[in-house]
């Protein structure tokens, strides 16, 4: 179980999944495979009768970081593909808040875009204190619309998510505890001992509470994404199609600072 993987590293002791992102080299971004593979992995933990729980984390020194730029160039011209990953980010979502299983994130390093996106979907959030959490959509000419402009405001309101969502700016892992966007912050030599802790309670609780527990909690964030998501993911093929973006990923590709014109 769990060996047809290659963009995540999935190894299971006693009741508890660790899923991480296993693409360490290029500070796990996410490519088409990894969507594909974090489509596929949640399904079939919901399906291991002896899986419990989940910690979702990273490889190396970093969380994800993001969308993988070289992977965005080529979708410029393929609407196809671009489709495709649409279509997977509603699903990863969905396949996050709809597993019974409680999903905590080892945030270990840097969390941006998507990564940032499905780690606070999941459950329980433990980051290192100075680990950066943000959403630049907008830096590369993209809408936030795979799931941040959905979680950023149910988490911590509309002024301070719109102020994060805008600027694209990041926050540290002790500010996101501060504000209530992650669960706590740690210092990094208490991060395995913080998430541990959690997984071996939660793995050893009345499994049928805890997860009817989950789902309960998250019916209201269930039904905003299922209300919200297309509408979204529309808003960031809008983006996807704008002058403006293109640019962003060539001057990020040629080192450069990009030259906007608002198209």
């Amino acid at each position: 179980m769990y060996d047809d993987y290659e963009m995540l590293k999935v190894t299971r002791s006693g009741k508890v999944v660790t899923v991480a992102f296993n693409r360490p080299e290029l500070k796990n971004a996410t490519n088409p495979q990894m969507h594909q593979e974090l489509v596929r992995i949640f399904p079939e933990i919901g399906r291991d009768p002896d899986a419990n729980v989940v910690v979702l984390t990273g490889e190396g020194d970093c969380f994800s970081a993001g969308g993988d730029v070289s992977a965005l160039k080529n979708s410029l011209d393929d609407h196809i593909r671009w489709n495709e990953s649409m279509i997977e980010a509603a699903d990863i979502i969905n396949a996050v808040i709809g597993l019974d299983r409680p999903v905590i994130a080892r945030v270990n390093g840097h969390a941006m875009g998507m990564g940032a996106t499905v780690a606070l979907f999941c459950d329980i959030v433990v980051s290192t204190r100075r680990a950066k959490i943000g959403d630049p959509h907008v830096h590369i000419g993209l809408t936030a619309g795979d799931g941040g402009s959905i979680i950023w405001p149910a988490l911590i309101g509309y002024a301070r998510a719109k102020k994060y969502l805008l600027t694209g700016d990041p926050i540290t892992g002790e500010e996101a505890a501060e504000i209530g966007l992650i669960t706590e912050a740690v210092d990094p030599e208490d991060l395995d001992e913080r998430v541990n802790g959690y997984a071996e309670k939660l793995a050893n609780l009345p499994a049928v509470a805890v997860r009817t527990t989950k789902k309960a909690v998250n019916l209201d964030l269930k039904a905003r994404v299922d209300a919200m998501m297309d509408a979204h993911l529309g808003f960031e093929t809008m983006s996807h199609l704008s002058a403006d973006h293109r640019e962003a990923v060539m001057a990020f590709l040629e080192k450069r600072k990009p030259e906007f014109t608002g198209q």
